[in-house]
């Protein structure tokens, strides 16, 4: 079409080539758009002080989420001939052996049947709410650290919308020095600022908070097996008398 147009103007060939050539040179150096790519750490540091706050408590909510899953999860390994071999123990009257098994396995249900064992030969109530109590123990060491974890969960954002604030506060001060001359770099950084402290704070939000809901429901898991082996316990005492009302 531009040939065309060119044409119509009555330029002769030589003119033509000429008058395309200047365009293509002016469109060469024309100035390009530059394409700006940031790392994750470069855009971290645009957010400003808060976000080492974000990342001390990520640090924190990785530590403890890596700690206690690493304890439920030996906590949770119980041979499943243990309660059998406990069972051939007592009837046997090998009480030392039992205890020695059962630090053998070093876990919460062991701890349990073992504080209950050492009482064996008082009453059966006794028995019991020693191996309760036993087991409120084993569940607020399972607990310890959880608190930190949610706390984490619900704190990390708010941080983070303490930065927006924050820098929506800059970006209309810098607007307001600037009076009639204001220009959008002078808002950039208070919104870069606040956008990426939102984020911040809400990806370790999310991180704690999954993190805690998973380490509880790991929790539950184990205190059914907990009352499990009490109630399988209670059962294997209750046995020998049993049997001698039969006899």
């Amino acid at each position: 079409m531009l040939f065309q147009l060119l044409q119509a103007e009555g330029l002769e060939p030589a003119a033509m080539e000429e008058v395309m050539e200047e365009m293509a040179a002016a469109v060469q150096a024309a100035p390009q758009p530059v394409e700006q790519s940031y790392s994750l750490i470069e855009m971290a540091t645009k957010g400003g002080v808060l976000m080492i706050v974000l990342a001390i408590l990520s640090i924190i909510a990785i530590y403890i989420f890596g700690k206690k899953w690493w304890i439920i999860h030996k906590a949770m390994q119980v041979d499943k001939n243990f309660m059998r071999d406990i069972r051939d123990y007592i009837h046997e009257g090998k009480v030392k052996s039992a205890i020695a098994l059962c630090e053998k396995y070093d876990s919460p249900v062991a701890r349990l049947v073992e504080k209950g064992i050492e009482r064996i030969g008082r009453p059966l109530s006794d028995i019991q709410t020693a191996v309760e109590n036993m087991g409120n123990v084993e569940i607020a060491r399972m607990e310890k650290g959880l608190t930190t974890l949610a706390t984490i969960s619900g704190g990390a954002p708010m941080i983070g919308f303490l930065g927006t604030v924050l820098g929506m506060v800059q970006a209309f001060f810098n607007m307001a020095n600037a009076g009639n001359n204001i220009d959008i770099t002078l808002l950039s950084s208070g919104i870069y600022t606040a956008m990426i402290t939102t984020i911040g704070g809400l990806i370790v939000g999310i991180i704690a908070y999954f993190g805690y809901n998973y380490l509880n429901g790991q929790i539950s898991d184990l205190v059914f097996k907990m009352e499990n082996a009490t109630i399988d316990f209670m059962d294997l005492l209750h046995e020998p008398a049993d049997n001698e009302e039969e006899n």
